[in-house]
């Protein structure tokens, strides 16, 4: 059965698949100066999908790439105040469990992500947008969307700075947002 014939969530379940990093990405958001959203991606990183008894999902980030369109503030989010890429150059996501939902395009992942040599549960909301051959290589291809929460307090980033204003530089919350493409590899 090709992806064009089984063009929903359940296509996860076939075969095996490899994030093309040239096609996806990986992004987050943050409050800054209590006012504003900062936002930012990771431009190297990896990952999987693979069946079996039970579907996994797993990736990695290099923490280096890190880019929030300032250099001045990502030199600062490389050192060892927050993300300390010297001594913790990798995120790591694992899933534990991949949840199709009733509807043909939603599902759950429910994993494990390690920031800074902390491990905590995460649990992200999927969306299935589609199937289909690429005609530069005739692979085969599948797009999702990923999103979900964290607080980074929980990851040992808590470095912040009081505002003169009242509030503080940048909120807990981090919303994440993955864009995969990934392409068939077995």
């Amino acid at each position: 059965m090709s992806v064009v014939e089984n063009g929903n969530a359940q296509m996860l379940l076939n075969g095996s698949w490899q994030v093309d990093p040239a096609a996806s990405a990986v992004e987050f958001r943050v409050r800054h100066l209590m006012i504003a959203t900062l936002k930012g991606r990771f431009r190297e990183f990896d990952g999987a999908i693979v069946p079996g008894e039970a579907l996994s999902l797993a990736g990695s980030i290099n923490v280096a790439s890190v880019d929030t369109f300032d250099e001045r503030r990502d030199a600062y989010l490389r050192s060892p105040d927050f993300f300390d890429v010297e001594r913790f150059p990798e995120i790591t996501f694992k899933s534990t469990a991949v949840h199709l939902t009733g509807d043909d395009k939603r599902f759950i992942v429910v994993g494990e992500l390690t920031m800074k040599d902390v491990t905590k549960p995460i649990t992200l909301d999927g969306v299935f947008r589609g199937a289909g051959v690429d005609p530069d290589d005739d692979g085969e291809r599948i797009a999702l969307e990923l999103r979900g929460e964290l607080d980074r307090t929980d990851f040992g980033l808590a470095w912040n700075r009081a505002l003169e204003t009242g509030g503080v530089l940048f909120g807990n919350a981090v919303e994440l947002a993955l864009d995969v493409t990934a392409v068939r590899v077995d």
